[in-house]
């Protein structure tokens, strides 16, 4: 569900409000999710690029990135999405 390619995307992301969503089953990721906007109807926040950096800093590893990868599609999977 959610790759390595979506948490590089997000952390390279140029836009400091970029998000990782999931909608419709599919990963995502936007320019801006701010808490108190809908963004897509129906998507489900994951990470922000934020909180993304704050958790694998600004240079992340191969095997950072891989296992962050895994532990966001196991988070998915528990919210239901």
């Amino acid at each position: 569900m959610i790759d390595e390619t979506h948490v590089r995307r997000l952390h390279d992301a140029r836009s400091e409000d970029a998000a990782l969503v999931l909608l419709e089953g599919r990963a995502h990721v936007v320019d801006h999710a701010a808490p108190d906007e809908e963004g897509p109807a129906g998507a489900l926040l994951v990470i922000t690029r934020r909180d993304l950096v704050d958790r694998i800093g600004p240079a992340p590893t191969d095997g950072e990135v891989r296992d962050l990868a895994r532990i966001l599609t196991d988070l998915a999977g528990k919210l239901g999405a």
